[in-house]
């Protein structure tokens, strides 16, 4: 097979803590991975040599997302085709979805999506953990997006426990037309003060049980401490989300964006309709948890 497309999937953190900064200057985190149904399309097609990226992103400055070797899906190819010699080519286009700097590891689920399209295009054989361990040196979020589905993240991202898929819910995503550097977010937590962590072993407890009220109501990311204040907005579409409908809302990563449980059908879509309506996000979608490996079957 010479061309084919493959689906790259958007996170979201369901519970992030911080557990410590560490001498190497990153971050000991402890937090619960979980995909959603917003996606990128990566599209590969053979060539004579070399590796192409070019990139579709309606709605987005030129040079937002970038098509040379600083792209992580330039990165991600060049790595796998490096290390089993690969001599033929490949070009691959990005048609992109899911919001950029926004938290949803959109950068990363790309990279992970192009491990396995290069590993399938040259039929390299290359194994789910050859290729997460090649993947960490990427990105401390690409280990996960290749595996995909529901995870107990910790070290800097990269020790992966992967979990029963989370009980079933409607999930609200909003991305304010901002961007947030997750190297300032970082920079300016002070994990030795945090007054409060969240129980993430309790949500994992709750998600091994199907609990989705265990889940909700143990929600939290300690990375809010720093990007709410730098960013009201955020706590503005997450207030906004509980008045119409949401469970409870919560930031994504080191954000900007927000995302709101919703057990109904009916209010979820009430939600989205009245959030568009708003004018607080840029982009807005209603979507759910999935588990990828299960989408592609």
């Amino acid at each position: 097979m010479n061309q084919f497309t493959l689906k790259a999937y958007a996170k979201i953190n369901l519970g992030l803590d911080v557990v410590r900064r560490l001498p190497n200057g990153y971050h000991e985190v402890k937090m619960v991975m979980q995909t959603v149904g917003i996606y990128d399309e990566l599209n590969f097609t053979k060539k004579d040599s070399g590796i192409l990226v070019t990139v579709e992103a309606e709605g987005l400055p030129e040079g937002t997302v970038p098509a040379d070797e600083n792209n992580l899906i330039y990165k991600a190819a060049k790595q796998l085709m490096d290390k089993y010699h690969v001599t033929e080519g490949i070009h691959i286009h990005l048609r992109k979805n899911i919001p950029v700097a926004a938290g949803m590891a959109g950068g990363s689920t790309d990279a992970a999506a192009t491990y396995r399209g290069v590993n399938r295009m040259f039929n390299l054989g290359a194994t789910e953990e050859e290729i997460c361990e090649m993947a960490v040196k990427v990105g401390a979020d690409v280990p996960y997006c290749v595996k995909g589905g529901t995870a107990l993240s910790e070290g800097i991202g990269e020790v992966l426990t992967m979990l029963p898929d989370a009980p079933d819910c409607y999930v609200l995503v909003a991305k304010p037309d901002i961007f947030v550097s997750t190297k300032y977010v970082y920079e300016n937590l002070h994990a030795d003060t945090l007054k409060s962590h969240p129980d993430i072993d309790g949500m994992v407890t709750a998600i091994k049980e199907g609990n989705l009220d265990g889940v909700i109501c143990r929600m939290e990311n300690v990375l809010e401490t720093v990007t709410e204040k730098a960013y009201p907005v955020i706590a503005k579409i997450k207030n906004f989300m509980e008045e119409h409908g949401a469970e409870k809302a919560m930031m994504s990563g080191s954000g900007p964006t927000v995302f709101g449980i919703y057990k109904d059908a009916a209010k979820a879509k009430e939600g989205y309709e009245a959030l568009q309506a708003a004018g607080l996000a840029k982009q807005v979608f209603l979507t759910n948890l999935i588990n990828p490996k299960k989408e592609e079957n």
